[in-house]
């Protein structure tokens, strides 16, 4: 099993939502929660898991700026993940306005938004 540590904490593969089955279907069927920097679209689970998925457009930028996004968006979710309520799906898309923020603006609107699903 892939492990990543961070300061203590473990992302663990299977906290990660990887089917495109699984992604269409929490978009499509799910709520969501918006601010100008991610969408939140939520599902409910079973269980009282939480698993995460990320989504950026191609429009965001080449592959290197998409998966440096991605990367931190792993790190900012990994360091709040408590913060989210427990037994549920999400899928984080991430915005072009994110370009344009440090790394502490993008864990604030990201609390932010936690916060308001709350």
């Amino acid at each position: 099993m892939l492990t990543f540590k961070k300061e203590g904490l473990f992302i663990k593969k299977y906290e990660m939502v990887k089917e495109k089955k699984d992604f269409n279907a929490i978009i499509n069927h799910s709520r969501f929660f918006k601010n100008s920097y991610y969408t939140i679209y939520i599902r409910k689970r079973k269980d009282n898991e939480n698993k995460y998925g990320l989504a950026i457009s191609k429009k965001v930028g080449n592959a290197v700026v998409r998966n440096k996004l991605k990367r931190q968006v792993r790190a900012l979710i990994d360091n709040v993940k408590e913060t989210f309520p427990k037994g549920r799906d999400y899928i984080i898309m991430i915005k072009r306005n994110c370009l344009e923020i440090n790394f502490q603006e993008m864990k604030i609107n990201l609390i932010q938004l936690i916060e308001e699903i709350k």
